[in-house]
């Protein structure tokens, strides 16, 4: 269940009444758009309906059960968010949009690559600097997962980008694997792994290429700097950080 300071207000205006609830804005969203397949606490900021959701006024039951047949909340929000208008002010706008702008730079951060500077991650700032230069504006009422094909567009014309994985071998020295090794092999999917005769641990992970720099710093933490890393191109072909 969303919190109140984070909800916007769905209203259904309807036989001379209107009925207003409080909604998460991309679960309501999706559930318009048909699109929402989780609960209805997934959607919700209270398990009522109102007659003005900012004074706390609620409606006759005589018109719930004209309008809607029933006085169960839990039936009547769907149908008001499906069948309503999805109400934000200027300032909702203004912060879901800031939100959902630092979303997608971090979604972009994390999964794109340089291409022209052997795969090298871009740093927020190169993917925040681009986005102004190309004019991209986040919309506030669409899910940032169906943003970012549109970002990356507006993005290669003006910067060297493309989303890719990477896969790297790590070998833990002996002293140091018990422990780093449980936390290594949770930052992306462990493809393999061995323990060596000397008692170190060697891992293969493949994760999002954007994320190399926070994996070497996972690695470098956890094993003082003395592990070994190495880029995976291929089964035969290992380049040696």
């Amino acid at each position: 269940m969303i919190s109140l300071d984070e909800a916007v207000t769905a209203r259904l205006e309807s036989h001379g009444a209107r009925f207003e609830v409080l909604v998460d804005p991309d679960a309501a969203l999706a559930m318009k758009r048909g699109d929402f397949d989780g609960d209805i606490e997934d959607v919700i900021a209270a398990e009522d309906v109102f007659e003005n959701a900012s004074r706390g006024d609620r409606p006759a039951e005589e018109d719930l059960e004209t309008v809607f047949e029933t006085t169960d909340p839990l039936e009547i929000i769907p149908e008001v968010v499906e069948r309503g208008e999805i109400q934000i002010t200027a300032e909702q706008r203004r912060e879901m949009q800031e939100q959902k702008h630092k979303q997608l730079v971090n979604r972009i951060t994390r999964n794109a690559v340089n291409p022209q500077m052997d795969n090298a991650p871009h740093p927020p700032e190169r993917i925040e600097n681009a986005l102004e230069q190309a004019g991209f504006s986040v919309d506030p009422m669409e899910p940032v997962d169906q943003q970012v094909d549109d970002a990356l567009d507006a993005l290669r014309p003006v910067i060297p980008i493309r989303f890719d994985e990477v896969t790297i071998a790590v070998q833990v020295p002996a002293n140091y694997a018990g422990s780093a090794q449980a936390r290594i092999r949770q930052f992306g999917d462990l493809e393999r792994e061995e323990w060596q005769n000397d008692g170190s641990w060697v891992g293969v992970m493949t994760f999002p290429a954007g994320m190399q720099n926070e994996f070497y710093d996972l690695v470098n933490e956890h094993t003082s700097g003395e592990a070994e890393t190495r880029i995976v191109k291929d089964e035969d072909d290992l380049q040696t950080r």
